[in-house]
């Protein structure tokens, strides 16, 4: 069965960056200057996390 994961993107107009969070994987955070760049960020933090973890939040 797959997991589905939710990850939240919003613009920080005081940083000037993309940041993206979830609650499906604890310690999950990632930012980027451009929504473009901000997807192979999120998608390597995740791989990162869920290895090191070893599971993700129900």
């Amino acid at each position: 069965m797959a997991n589905s994961i939710i990850v939240k993107a919003e613009w920080d107009e005081a940083a000037m960056v993309w940041v993206a969070t979830t609650d499906d994987v604890s310690g999950f955070v990632a930012e980027a200057e451009s929504f473009d760049a901000l997807q192979p960020k999120v998608m390597a933090v995740l791989a990162d996390l869920i290895e090191l973890n070893g599971f993700i939040r129900p």
